[in-house]
């Protein structure tokens, strides 16, 4: 069975976060990288990570549509499978970095995990968005499941991506039931004695969700 599980590498040290990414590969469905390893490691690193598994860059790309065309095309050169962007910037935005190459994914954030994270997003209007600009899917908090049981309602067949699991009190139980596909988990993983150990168990419990 594939795994729901997306791994947060949210290192800076660029060794250790390839060995954790060559450790947890055989247990993830993907790995979301940010900013920082990126910036403390340059974009080198996302094509030796890709390597190991498929690579999602979460740069929450949030520009007019040139720049946000300019980053996807880095990214995606680099070996990157994915990209995560912004909706507010509008559907123009959105369409160029889907025009760089529609074979990829684009994960559309409509809400943000964080405490007060969706007080300023406008569910409805950023689900309509990604519909409109054939993205992948969307990310959605787990943290507050009630708004991945609305997403999901207006989304249909897209797939929903779900952080904020572990540190954030997220629950990925909650999560899958309202109608997330994968859960995002990072420091419950990476900075755990045993990533590869980690991650495994994380999967496991997200095959018993199912």
């Amino acid at each position: 069975m594939a795994s729901r599980l997306v791994l947060a590498l949210d290192e800076t040290d660029s060794v250790r976060a390839c060995r954790i990414a060559e450790e947890v590969a055989p247990f993830v469905a993907a790995i979301k990288m940010n900013y920082p390893l990126v910036l403390s490691s340059g974009l080198g690193i996302v094509t030796e990570i890709s390597k190991f598994a498929k690579v999602i860059c979460d740069f929450k790309v949030a520009d007019i549509p040139n720049t946000n065309r300019l980053i996807t095309e880095s990214v995606f050169e680099a070996g990157a499978q994915g990209i995560i962007a912004h909706a507010f910037p509008g559907p123009e935005s959105l369409k160029a970095i889907r025009e760089v190459d529609s074979s990829k994914d684009l994960f559309v954030v409509i809400t943000m995990s964080h405490p007060r994270g969706g007080d300023f997003f406008d569910i409805e209007a950023f689900c309509s968005l990604a519909l409109e600009v054939g993205a992948t899917g969307v990310i959605a908090p787990a943290t507050r499941p009630e708004d991945i049981l609305r997403i999901r309602d207006l989304i249909g067949s897209l797939k929903i991506m779900s952080p904020g699991v572990g540190a954030q009190g997220g629950n990925s139980k909650e999560a899958l039931k309202a109608g997330a596909d994968f859960i995002i988990v990072g420091r419950g993983i990476y900075l755990s004695d045993n990533p590869a150990e980690a991650a495994e168990q994380y999967s496991r419990d997200l095959e018993i969700d199912d």
